[in-house]
């Protein structure tokens, strides 16, 4: 695949954009060969690779966090982004810039074509190419650990090809199922694959089927096993608060502790600063508030099954106590996601405003509507990000300023909303979200 010359970032990005053209394979070989061709630069820097259903981006940071205030100078390999493409590329949380996609583009182009030459099968995808991207940025940064989230499901994604300190699996949920296997055994199996012998693994609060399947792989591979629920119990108050609000965050920052003490010589990493960089920690969209014209607006990444569980408990503390119920807006990608979050969302909601992210898996209104419950009292409207958030700061809704309003489903719709309400114009990278 001979490519084009690149003069701005935008012929970067659009370029990257044609990549998905060509289709994917699911598979690690083609990051095989691309990592070597690039000379491996991923083994030479520590990392901890995470995977799971939900909580992976979360977790991610909230271990940022933690070796940043131990004066460690830190990689963040997340996806995908909200709002730039640089986001999934972070040193000391400093993203990477679109100057700096522009010339790790260049050069990587030309790497993929050399590995291409023979075979040109191997010509990396989109996700190849920022997985090396970020892989070689860590490494010309001189990082001391890098945090590298999965993409999708474990075995077959193309962070894979890493060696970690620890393996991280937060949590197992029926998700990607078309992809990942129609039981938690099954997608247990599939994200299970980031497991590397001898290396020690750290789980979440998982299905008994998916804990037993990861449980074989620990003993096939040799591999110490370790329990968030070894050291914290059930969820509930011994577990670590953090910055980031929801029950689930408290899950989330007991898994980030768990593996701090694994690696705890290692690093000489001390508990007390551990506890206190996750009152630090910083990840967009997850439950989080901000002020609206003297209205609470609440924006929350709850995209599917398991989510819905935890949008559940949010949504019941936010109107405890008579508190005024919230106006939702909604937008999912997927029918099987939007049967399990509508009906969560109709038990609390003052109306539904349904709408439908710039991306090609969004369910469509009437999918959406579907799976309103007939007792539901509330208005249900249709919209767009457009016409309800027209520019900077502003949301036309027309609600009554005693009434939160709740902005939840898909990542991309937070993404999208973000775009034009926090910045000062469009800056064009969503077509790169969904990767």
């Amino acid at each position: 695949m001979r490519a084009p010359e690149l003069k701005t970032y935008e012929d970067a990005r659009d370029w990257l954009f044609s990549l998905k053209n060509r289709g994917s394979t699911y598979g690690i070989e083609r990051m095989e060969h691309f990592a070597k061709a690039l000379g491996d630069p991923h083994r030479s820097y520590p990392i901890i690779h995470i995977a799971g259903t939900n909580g992976k981006g979360s977790t991610a940071a909230m271990l940022e966090s933690i070796f940043r205030a131990h004066g460690y100078k830190t990689g963040l390999s997340t996806s995908p982004h909200l709002v730039r493409q640089g986001e999934r590329i972070q040193i000391d949380r400093t993203i990477l810039k679109e100057n700096q996609i522009l010339e790790y583009t260049r050069f990587l182009m030309k790497v993929g074509e050399t590995v291409a030459a023979k075979n040109p099968e191997l010509y990396p995808s989109f996700f190849e190419f920022m997985t090396g991207m970020a892989m070689l940025h860590f490494q010309r940064e001189n990082v001391d650990i890098a945090i590298v989230e999965v993409g999708l499901g474990g075995r077959l994604d193309a962070s894979n090809v890493v060696d970690p300190e620890v393996s991280v699996i937060t949590s197992i949920g029926l998700d990607h199922c078309e992809i990942l296997g129609d039981s938690h055994r099954k997608i247990a199996r599939e994200k299970g694959g980031i497991i590397k012998p001898g290396r020690p693994v750290v789980i979440g609060q998982l299905p008994d089927e998916a804990e037993a399947e990861i449980r074989a792989i620990c003993e096939e591979y040799g591999c110490e096993l370790i329990r968030v629920a070894d050291h914290y119990g059930e969820l509930g108050e011994p577990y670590p608060e953090s910055s980031l609000a929801g029950g689930y965050q408290r899950l989330n920052a007991g898994i980030a502790m768990t593996v701090a003490r694994q690696v705890q010589q290692r690093f000489n990493l001390e508990i007390p600063l551990c506890e206190s960089a996750l009152k630090k920690v910083y990840w967009p969209g997850r439950w989080e508030e901000r002020m609206l014209a003297h209205r609470k607006i609440i924006f929350d990444v709850s995209h599917n099954a398991e989510g819905a569980r935890w949008l559940d408990d949010n949504l019941s503390k936010l109107t405890a106590n008579a508190a005024p119920s919230p106006d939702v807006i909604m937008g999912v990608m997927g029918e099987y996601r939007a049967k399990a979050l509508i009906p969560v969302v109709s038990r609390f909601a003052r109306s539904i405003t349904f709408v439908m992210p710039q991306q090609s898996r969004s369910a469509t209104f009437e999918e959406l509507e579907r799976f309103v419950p007939a007792d539901f009292q509330g208005k249900i409207k249709r919209s767009t990000v457009a016409t309800l958030f027209p520019s900077k700061g502003v949301c036309s809704m027309d609600v009554p300023s005693d009434h939160p309003i709740v902005v939840t489903g898909s990542i991309y719709l937070i993404g999208e909303i973000w775009e034009r309400f926090l910045e000062e114009s469009p800056v064009g990278q969503g077509i790169l979200q969904d990767f």
